[in-house]
């Protein structure tokens, strides 16, 4: 039983993206992948609720590199094989056009219970050609700017009127993103224009500080595609904007909102001064059944009863014993290397320290900090026994910085060769994030401060036993126990000497911290002293896998967020 399970009604957790299944392409990057965990955890929970999404079945596309030239294909898959269609349609008005929005349905199942994910299609006959479009690209790739603008009109009106056509009984509307913010304009239509029976109506999470996620339009064209004009005035006047600003309008119709880390709590009511006291904080965390590796998993089962669904359990991983945990560890690690041989046909160490690096390819995420000084990194490389390192990572289609980024990249790996050994693991997908978050030795994150909102990747590590090496932002602010759950980068998030430099210096100050780490903290640990090493292992289960899981968020919406209405 959850903390909201005495409220009438679904929670409707709308989503521009859902990371289903590894060969259902319905997905982007971190913020689906999420998604697709808390859909897990309010089954493991019995949370009632329904997930909605565009159905997405191009997805980003197959991600091919050729020299390090990435390119994309459109994905080759099967909606049917996934999901089930549904005799069930609505219509949304866009421009001059009535679009109809059918429906599809996906089962998300744990071995405790089940929630359904609506897939919403424009993909039909009777729709105009330019309409069926806006349903199959995430973000609206190849698709104009009036077009992505229709695509976001179709998730958020589109789900109050399917879910209205299924016959849900929602109570709570938890947007995330201002994607779905059109949802607020259906809401203020059906109530006749009134701001404080949607906001009873409506929760919102904000996943990210990149200003490319708070979109901003002009109200006259917003009018021109949705014939709205009552409800976009009661939004203009609530939110005392000249632009229909996206997020500012889902925190203008909230009765609850929150960042996904308390370091990005602090980042966003710097954004949104106007609603500092209306921001709370959920950070996030991963399903654990999900991401944990097999070995690890029967590891901990000699030791620990019934942490999968009671993952603060894993507190007690203290007491796992050396060999075991370092077998299972090792085995995993194997997994990873099979998959980089078979993928790129490089042959990697399982006795050498492994790097993992999977991240989006966007500058801000700094995939090719550790290349600063490549001389020192050879120098490190081989005062030791040997580094070597994996990546992995998409660029957004037609991101031409991205693209510079994954060339770069293959650059450097070209150039290291026989000093550091590393691999790029191709079209970047749930299961090489599986294998390598359980695989890799330690978990590398150099995110420029404050840009990181949370990230979940070094969660799943962590989970796995694998120690964290991060600059300090998004959840390593909390996460971070020094020498106990892996290695700061650099100085603190409020230094305020580093606040002060620009780009350049503070990629150099960051680079000269992480070689350090590496030569002074990790490599001699992990070298010459394995005790030291399994104590680290242990206490990331421990300290950060009972803490940074789905369970615990989901607990934490339903008494904070989804508790708090009483039902409009």
């Amino acid at each position: 039983m959850n903390a909201w399970q005495d409220a009438d009604g679904h929670v409707a957790y709308v989503s521009m993206e859902v990371a289903i299944e590894n060969d259902a392409n319905t997905y982007a990057g971190g913020l689906g992948v999420l998604a697709g965990d808390t859909l897990r955890a309010f089954a493991d929970a019995d949370v009632p609720a329904v997930g909605v999404t565009p159905l997405n079945d191009a997805g980003l596309g197959e991600q091919h590199l050729e020299d390090g030239t990435q390119t994309y294909e459109a994905a080759d898959w099967d909606p049917s094989a996934f999901f089930d269609p549904l005799d069930v349609s609505a219509t949304v008005r866009l421009g001059d056009d009535t679009v109809t929005v059918g429906a599809w349905r996906y089962e998300v199942e744990t071995a405790d219970g089940s929630v359904p994910l609506v897939a919403l299609d424009t993909d039909r006959p009777e729709n105009p050609g330019w309409a069926r479009s806006l349903t199959r690209s995430v973000y609206g790739v190849g698709l104009d700017r009036d077009d992505a603008l229709a695509q976001e009109a179709v998730l958020g009106i589109g789900a109050v009127r399917v879910l209205d056509a299924l016959d849900y009984d929602v109570h709570t509307y938890h947007l995330n993103e201002g994607h779905a913010s059109p949802l607020v304009l259906e809401l203020l239509r059906r109530t006749g224009i009134d701001p404080d029976a949607v906001r009873e109506r409506c929760v919102f999470t904000t996943h990210t500080p990149v200003a490319a996620a708070h979109e901003a339009y002009d109200y006259d064209r917003l009018d021109a595609l949705l014939d709205l004009s009552e409800a976009l005035a009661c939004v203009r006047e609530r939110t005392s904007a000249e632009a229909y600003h996206t997020t500012r309008v889902a925190l203008a119709f909230s009765r609850y909102a929150n960042a996904v880390s308390k370091r990005h709590q602090w980042v966003t009511h710097d954004l949104f001064p106007d609603y500092r006291e209306h921001i709370d904080a959920v950070t996030n965390g991963v399903h654990v059944p999900t991401w944990l590796g097999e070995h690890v998993a029967d590891c901990l089962d000699a030791y620990i009863d019934g942490y999968r669904r009671a993952p603060s359990r894993l507190r007690h991983a203290t007491l796992v014993g050396d060999d075991d945990l370092w077998a299972a560890h090792q085995a995993q690690k194997r997994d990873l290397l099979e998959l980089v041989a078979e993928r790129t046909g490089v042959d990697l160490d399982p006795d050498v320290l492994t790097l993992g690096f999977a991240r989006r390819a966007v500058p801000y995420k700094r995939p090719t900090l550790l290349f600063e000084d490549t001389d020192r990194l050879r120098r490190i490389a081989a005062h030791v026994n040997g580094l070597q390192i994996v990546f992995a990572g998409k660029g957004f289609p037609g991101d031409d910085a991205g693209d510079a980024l994954v060339s770069e990249i293959h650059d450097h790996i070209d150039a290291l060769a026989g000093d550091v050994p590393m691999a790029y693991l191709p079209d970047y997908d749930l299961e090489i994030g599986r294998r390598m978050t359980a695989g890799a030795d330690v978990w590398l994150n150099t995110p420029r401060r404050p840009r990181e909102a949370c990230g979940t990747s070094g969660m799943k590590a962590a989970l796995n036993g694998v120690p964290h090496l991060s600059t300090l932002d998004g959840w390593w602010v909390e996460g971070h126990v020094a020498d106990a759950t892996g290695w700061r980068i650099g100085p603190p998030p409020f230094d305020p000497e580093t606040q002060a430099l620009s780009d350049d210096e503070e990629d150099a100050v960051d680079a000269t911290a992480l070689y350090d780490r590496l030569a002074d903290d990790v490599l001699p640990a992990y070298y010459a002293d394995r005790d030291r090493w399994l104590d680290v292992m242990r206490n990331c289960i421990a300290l950060n896998g009972a803490h940074y899981h789905a369970r615990r968020m989901v607990g934490e919406y339903c008494a904070s967020a989804y508790a708090s209405s009483s039902s409009a």
